[in-house]
């Protein structure tokens, strides 16, 4: 499963934010995405994730041309639920309604009951958090809801993930930590990703970085 994308111009109708950019991510690999604030590393993310629509830049909303292919099938005019690529974000974004359960729940495919409460118990077991299903997300920590956001992601099996600066909001010590578990989960899952991110220490593989510079 490789994630493919050339990028031919991203941007508003008054500005080009990114301009023929090709982005190649074979399976089980991480490719870091790096560059000043700005310079459009979430909006290429947006685009890939095909939630760019939502994005705008002052009134204007952001347009890409290009091509996303994953596995070899264009998705580039696909509705995002129909990609099949996950997101993570610098906020976990759990549902403060649900229980912890309840949140990985919300991203396990359809199937029995009981198949899949046994997922998302799984899922928890393997996050170390075996037994706080029922517990109400806001008394997790931060690296615990971090954790518990990864593995909805991944519950919801995706072919490919993208990481906009999700290890940035933790301490040093956990966020080596959380970005191992990170690492080892995409490897495991032999899916592509593409992590954004300021941090040269996020770095999984010094071969596979690009550095995006303002636009011109």
């Amino acid at each position: 499963m490789s994630l493919n994308i050339h990028i031919r111009r991203l941007g508003s109708p008054q500005r080009t934010l990114v301009s023929e950019l090709i982005l190649d991510v074979p399976p089980g690999q991480v490719l870091t995405l790096m560059g000043p604030s700005g310079c459009g590393k979430s909006s290429v993310l947006a685009a890939i994730a095909g939630t760019l629509a939502a994005v705008a830049e002052g009134q204007s909303a952001l347009g890409f041309e290009g091509q996303v292919l994953l596995d070899g099938q264009d998705v580039t005019r696909l509705p995002t639920a129909r990609r099949g690529i996950g997101l993570i974000f610098q906020d976990d974004l759990l549902f403060a309604h649900l229980s912890v359960l309840e949140n990985l729940l919300f991203a396990v495919p359809p199937g029995t009951p009981e198949a899949r409460k046994d997922q998302a118990e799984q899922a928890l077991a393997e996050a170390g958090l075996a037994g706080y299903g029922d517990r109400d997300p806001a008394t997790l920590s931060g690296g615990q809801r971090a954790r518990v956001a990864l593995m909805r992601a991944l519950l919801a099996r995706p072919r490919a993930l993208l990481l906009d600066e999700p290890f940035s909001r933790l301490d040093a010590a956990l966020r080596a930590q959380f970005r191992d578990f990170v690492f080892g989960h995409i490897r495991a899952a032999n899916i592509p990703a593409i992590l954004v991110t300021h941090d040269h220490a996020d770095i999984a593989d010094p071969s596979r970085v690009v550095e995006l510079a303002h636009a011109g």
